[in-house]
């Protein structure tokens, strides 16, 4: 399978089951890869991760529905309660973060390029969602990508004892879909792409 087509397969998948269709360590091994070999600026490595499976994978959704539940009017928490329990049903989540003292070292170090070392720490763990969504995806896992941060990031902190220093970018649930992802729409690709000669 070549590139492209590889990354065709990268879809939201929503629906998903506490299966894998690879074994938990051929996908630890993917996740280990994708972080090793994922690029950052001035290779800083910046990007971690928190991967929770089991019980930690359980635990971390339910903590999602509480915070939620307190700011979610009662009445229209069911749409919301059925999205988190969708995560919860998962085989497992990973946790996205940028190490804050990587970039500060990196600013004091560099500081020519201060306000964008930030900038590029984000840029770099966007390369590295994209990289194991779309192994994932070429290895059957499904995933989708979400963001309850900051509100859930005190409270993910004290849960799974978070270095202070690890900034929560983005949740990651998957397992292996029990549904085809949503049909994907185009812009026509002269409103996004322009050529000059």
């Amino acid at each position: 399978m070549n590139c492209i087509d590889t990354m065709k397969l990268r879809r939201s998948r929503y629906s998903l089951s506490n299966r894998l269709p690879v074994s938990e360590q051929d996908l630890q091994a993917l996740i280990a890869q994708c972080l090793l070999q994922a690029p950052s600026a001035f290779n800083s490595q910046s990007a971690r991760i928190l991967l929770l499976l089991g019980e930690k994978h359980k635990q971390f959704w339910q903590l999602v529905r509480e915070s939620l539940q307190a700011v979610v009017p009662a009445d229209k928490f069911a749409p919301t309660d059925g999205k988190i329990s969708s995560f919860a049903a998962a085989y497992g989540t990973i946790l996205y973060y940028d190490d804050t003292d990587t970039v500060l070292h990196l600013q004091e170090q560099f500081p020519a390029y201060k306000d964008n070392f930030p900038i590029w720490a984000q840029q770099a763990n966007g390369m590295l969602q994209f990289a194991i969504w779309t192994a994932f995806a070429e290895a059957g896992v499904g995933a989708s990508l979400q963001h309850y941060n900051p509100l859930i990031d005190e409270k993910v902190r004290v849960a799974f004892d978070v270095a202070a220093s690890w900034r929560l970018v983005a949740q990651m649930p998957f397992g292996q879909p029990v549904a085809p992802a949503q049909e994907k729409t185009y812009l026509p690709l002269e409103q996004r792409l322009r050529i000059e000669r």
